[in-house]
């Protein structure tokens, strides 16, 4: 792609020849971004809310401990979603409101100082934004709106990196008002019958994914109506077509609530964490179906789609006495070695560690290798630095971050006794800006 050219061969020759781990040393940071207002949002925060919603903090990776570096002078309301773009040295977030379209701003990073500018802000067609996706080119961005459902399509500059225009925007609603109100709701943290079933009276997507073989077969799983949608996605046109839906759990299974699914590095295997039933739900990639969507292209009609993920295991994240309405599932994520699939539970206040198996008939299916307290309330989202050895927990409701060492053979999280106070976190990012050679003033870290 354009962009890649331009800002990793040109900034090639400005690279800092360092060793692997000084580079680490110097250029591993963590953003963690805050509400900072709960008025306006479907659930409810117990915390405090922040008055600066974006803290960059560099970590050290010989021990996990982290210095704060900066807080962003800029407003930015309730950004929720953060998505690093190494290509460009440039770091995405979108903000989250019930009340008003989402905001996807485009931030660069000070590879000294790790101070961040915005450079770009974008209407993202929805409200309530809350994941972000670059295609394998990136060319386009997808991007979910949770509270009114849709799912749009952004072009990006190739240059910068910023979003540059709205290529198309799907609604699962097809133009339906919705059943609940933005100014009178549920709260989206309660777990209880009530509260689940208006929770589930709309479509309400949650994330999207691209396959990782093709990256033409996009997932979004909609919290709402249990199940997962797939969809053509046209790079060239930028579009998404609807081409069915399977459903999130097992059959009959009622008040699942997908929320994230996540793909393994190496085999043909998905994760969909179940925010409200407190599972996982592992699917088989069926390559062959995907092809078929792929070939019939956006023109299709879609109606011969068959499924792309079969179901083939379902895994509770939480103790089996412990009561399923006082939790809900946050993130669900993949070690990059492969061996593990993390999830946390907001209510039981854990991540459990699941091991993946590679035996033959049982290829990437999963059993409980340890639970772990994450030393604070709501861990909203968790986030492993690039070395894949230290896990950083937002504790949304306690108002601070902490961080474990993650064992890569036993998968054990141990925690540091490194903690720092953020107000309201919710999510956690992983930068490690390109590193430039002009030397950095002696007191840089």
């Amino acid at each position: 792609a354009n962009c890649q050219h331009n800002c990793v061969e040109d900034t090639m020759a400005e690279v800092v020849p360092l060793t692997a781990y000084a580079q680490s040393r110097r250029s591993q940071f963590i953003v963690v971004s805050c509400y900072t207002r709960f008025d306006n949002l479907a659930h409810g925060p117990r915390g405090r809310e922040a008055k600066k919603s974006l803290y960059t903090f560099w970590m050290d990776t010989s021990d996990g401990s982290m210095v704060l570096l900066s807080v962003v002078k800029e407003d930015c309301m309730n950004p929720a979603f953060s998505r690093w773009y190494s290509r460009c040295n440039v770091m995405y977030t979108c903000t989250e409101s019930v009340a008003e379209n989402g905001l996807i701003d485009t931030w660069s990073v000070d590879s000294k100082t790790g101070q961040l500018t915005r450079i770009g802000s974008f209407d993202a067609g929805g409200t309530s934004t809350c994941y972000i996706t670059l295609d394998k080119a990136a060319q386009n961005m997808l991007v979910v709106n949770y509270w009114n459902a849709t799912i749009g399509v952004f072009g990006l500059d190739p240059e910068s990196g910023a979003v540059t225009c709205r290529r198309s925007l799907f609604d699962p609603n097809e133009g339906r008002a919705m059943k609940a109100r933005h100014d009178r709701h549920v709260n989206h943290s309660e777990n209880d019958p009530l509260a689940q079933k208006e929770r589930q009276s709309d479509p309400h997507s949650h994330a999207v994914i691209l396959d990782p073989f093709f990256g033409r077969i996009a997932y979004v799983p909609d919290l709402g109506m249990d199940l997962i949608r797939q969809f053509h996605y046209d790079n060239e046109e930028g579009t998404l077509s609807a081409r069915g839906t399977m459903s999130s759990g097992p059959p009959g299974r009622k008040a699942l609530g997908p929320r994230y699914i996540e793909f393994h590095p190496t085999l043909p295997i998905a994760y969909v964490v179940n925010e409200l039933a407190s599972d996982i739900s592992v699917f088989e990639f069926d390559m062959a179906a995907a092809e078929a969507i792929i070939k019939g292209g956006k023109d299709d009609d879609g109606k011969e789609a068959k499924p792309t993920l079969r179901l083939i295991q379902s895994v509770r994240t939480i103790p089996d006495a412990f009561p399923g309405e006082a939790n809900t599932c946050g993130r669900v994520a993949v070690h990059s070695s492969g061996n593990f699939v993390l999830v946390s539970n907001r209510g039981h206040d854990s991540i459990t560690v699941f091991r993946v198996h590679f035996t033959p008939g049982h290829k990437g299916l999963l059993s409980v290798a340890v639970t772990q307290h994450t030393r604070g309330a709501t861990p909203r989202h968790f986030q492993f630095d690039a070395s894949g050895q230290w896990l950083i927990t937002a504790n949304q409701d306690s108002d601070h971050i902490s961080v474990f060492r993650f064992n890569l053979a036993t998968g054990k999280l141990e925690f540091t006794g490194n903690e720092y106070e953020v107000p309201s976190p919710n999510f956690v990012c992983s930068v490690v800006p390109h590193q430039s050679l002009n030397p950095a003033p002696a007191s840089s870290l």
